[in-house]
């Protein structure tokens, strides 16, 4: 198991959660309600698949990221993802504003909301409130996607960002350096971020934190740098959060309900094996056994 057992709940559980809360968004968006911010696409996008569309403009984003890493343009990108953090956190807390009654100016109300938990996301460093609005933005990124799609373009998407994961994890390593330069430069990583030490490290915490927490945060900064705990990081990206997402409610639009719950599942206990399976200190792409898993689901939900 590449994680504790403990470490590996959490992750296993966001995920699932996350999937939970994509459906509530998109079955609610799909329950006559418009996509706000101007996101509604017209009905005439929406008769026809964007397929070629979607992937485009997966690799134009992709491109124009690794263009700016070389720029060394952290700046750009944190404003970036703070705008979308925004609008993503406000598509998901649009419809649960709705479903609870909240009518009046929603739209405003949750910018208010959303607005600081970007803030503190992008530009401060807490672990707790950033996988917390992971929970949310995965969601509302999907609500838009989901009306592009059909049945055949999810299959297809799924299939190529699965042999893109393979090529930038296991032959580039693009993954790994893309995930290392988010940490390390912009210092917020986009998906789970769950940061742990062994018992060993844990009580080499506890002691210093005893010792020097009264002399301040940069005293006891400067002595955990000299102690040099190591800790574990246990990621996992949003790619591999939101695409199960979009399929979910592709099958949900197409097929109803239970295909999509069959999906979010499956998808679920795909990633879970590959936690199982595999090895500390080696490093995995999610997407195929997840698009595997998912595969399995879509053949389930058809002969249900």
């Amino acid at each position: 198991m590449k994680h504790t057992s403990k470490i590996t709940t959490i992750l296993i559980t966001m995920f699932l959660v996350t999937q939970l809360i994509g459906i509530f968004v998109f079955t609610s968006y799909s329950d006559g309600v418009d996509l706000p911010y101007g996101m509604e696409p017209p009905e005439e996008i929406k008769e026809k698949p964007q397929g070629f569309q979607i992937i485009a403009a997966f690799i134009i984003a992709i491109t124009l990221f690794f263009l700016l890493t070389r720029l060394n343009a952290e700046t750009f990108i944190r404003i970036w993802y703070f705008t979308v953090t925004i609008l993503a956190l406000g598509l998901t807390s649009y419809v649960i504003f709705l479903k609870l009654g909240l009518t009046f100016y929603t739209e405003f109300l949750v910018l208010i909301i959303a607005i600081p938990l970007a803030y503190i996301k992008i530009f401060k460093r807490h672990i707790i409130l950033h996988n917390f609005t992971e929970l949310l933005i995965y969601p509302g990124i999907a609500a838009v996607f989901i009306p592009l799609l059909n049945i055949m373009w999810i299959i297809i998407i799924l299939f190529l960002i699965s042999l893109y994961d393979i090529w930038a994890v296991w032959h580039t390593e693009f993954m790994q350096k893309m995930a290392k330069y988010q940490i390390e430069k912009l210092r917020f990583f986009t998906g789970f971020f769950v940061p742990y030490a062994d018992k060993k490290e844990r009580l080499k915490i506890r002691e210093i934190r005893q010792k020097y927490e009264k002399k301040g945060d940069k005293v006891l900064e400067a002595q955990f740098k000299k102690a040099r705990i190591k800790v574990n990081l246990a990621i996992l990206g949003g790619g591999d959060v939101i695409f199960p997402i979009i399929t979910a409610g592709v099958f949900y639009k197409f097929l109803g309900i239970i295909p999509a719950l069959i999906i979010a599942v499956s998808a679920t206990l795909a990633l879970l094996f590959l936690f199982i399976m595999a090895r500390k200190g080696k490093f995995y792409p999610a997407m195929p056994f997840i698009t595997i898993g998912m595969y399995l689901g879509m053949i389930v939900s058809w002969l249900v």
